[in-house]
């Protein structure tokens, strides 16, 4: 069954944006926002990436700017995404290979595996530690899709959810921008939507130099970079033109 859209979707004719490589115009009617891992096992002080020495303080720096641009979305009637890891208990559905990845080959806790900080089982869909962080809890008209991989598209709801509500045009914040962001912006390009990166909505635990490789890339290859400036101000410009006429 297809999901309802926030009635003030239908305010909004077009979306004009400062974007690069080229300025993007679109109709804001098939749009959503999609912010990924915002949860407590990667921001939280005593979630699993903190707990294993990962500083989150450049990831929590996107907090109020993810925020800003997620109330600016509902407001315009756009919806929001929060996609998030959430496995099953022991994570039976997640590979080997990604397993020895998350615990750095043994040497720290990986999916499913209980919190050391007490937190409940990492990353389990329904504990703590998969749940989005307090500053940034979904609203009840948000969209709330669970993953079990780096991108968002693989053996869940997603690719479902967009296509019934219509949506052409995807808006990509979180983190971490060079893995489950761009991960899943890449399997989004695939499929042929329209993929817009929010970078100062965006964060990772990288070195800077990985950012970069990702602000390049995907301009070049996946679809287009803009600031939380521009995205703010194209819908404030859509709204009061909508608004005169």
């Amino acid at each position: 069954m297809a999901l309802p859209v926030a009635d003030g979707i239908a305010n909004l004719e077009r979306f004009r944006l400062s974007a690069a490589p080229s300025d993007l115009s679109f109709d804001a009617s098939g749009t959503a926002l999609i912010i990924v891992d915002m949860q407590n096992d990667f921001l939280h002080p005593e979630g699993w990436f903190p707990a294993a020495g990962i500083d989150p303080a450049p990831l929590t720096a996107v907090i109020d700017p993810i925020r800003e641009v997620a109330g600016a979305m509902r407001s315009a009637g756009i919806p929001v995404i929060w996609l998030n890891w959430g496995v099953l208990p022991g994570a039976p559905e997640v590979p080997l290979p990604l397993k020895r990845k998350g615990s750095r080959d043994g040497q720290r806790p990986t999916y499913g595996d209980p919190s050391t900080t007490g937190h409940g089982r990492i990353l389990v869909q329904g504990d703590w530690g998969a749940r989005t962080i307090d500053e940034l809890a979904p609203e009840p008209e948000d969209i709330v899709v669970h993953k079990h991989r780096l991108t968002g598209f693989h053996d869940n709801e997603l690719d479902s959810v967009l296509r019934n509500l219509g949506v052409r045009t995807l808006f990509f914040a979180g983190v971490n921008i060079d893995r489950c962001v761009y991960a899943t912006l890449c399997d989004a390009a695939a499929r042929g939507f329209e993929c817009v990166l929010i970078e100062d909505a965006c964060a990772t635990s990288s070195p800077r130099y990985v950012t970069d490789a990702i602000l390049y890339l995907v301009p070049l290859l996946h679809g287009s970079v803009a600031t939380r400036a521009s995205v703010l101000d194209a819908l404030r410009q859509s709204t009061a033109s909508t608004t005169k006429e």
